[in-house]
């Protein structure tokens, strides 16, 4: 069970880690998002965003080996990945890329959620 939660965190951990490549450039951010002209404020913004996310993603991927880091970690993660498809819905006419970044937010979610209760049922046991 401990190598199953490692991996699905580890896989969470990519997830959140991988948008940190768009510190790089906006060109780069803009293939992430399908967004057309990033630039200004807006660039900052999602430069910035990219490392919260790096950082995150830095956590949650420690956590897969730390356990004493595991609860912050899934509140983090839960909390920045469901917000996200919340905002997504509400926003309603939303890109294809960032479609997509929502589904895979989803499914993150749903991992997470697996680790959670794991943990809650193991933490009852004990």
């Amino acid at each position: 069970m401990e190598r199953a939660i490692s991996a699905v965190l580890v896989i969470v951990g990519l997830i959140n880690f991988v948008p940190i490549i768009g510190v790089t450039s906006a060109e780069v951010l803009a293939t992430l998002y399908g967004i057309p002209s990033l630039d200004g404020d807006l660039l900052l913004l999602m430069r910035h965003r990219a490392v919260l996310f790096g950082v995150l993603g830095g956590l949650i991927i420690a956590s897969a080996f730390r356990r004493h880091l595991q609860t912050a970690a899934l509140v983090a993660a839960f909390m920045a990945m469901s917000g996200f498809v919340v905002l997504a819905l509400m926003a309603g006419n939303i890109g294809v890329k960032i479609q997509n970044v929502m589904w895979v937010d989803v499914v993150a979610v749903v991992g997470l959620s697996w680790v959670a209760l794991v943990r809650l049922r193991q933490d009852k046991i004990s």
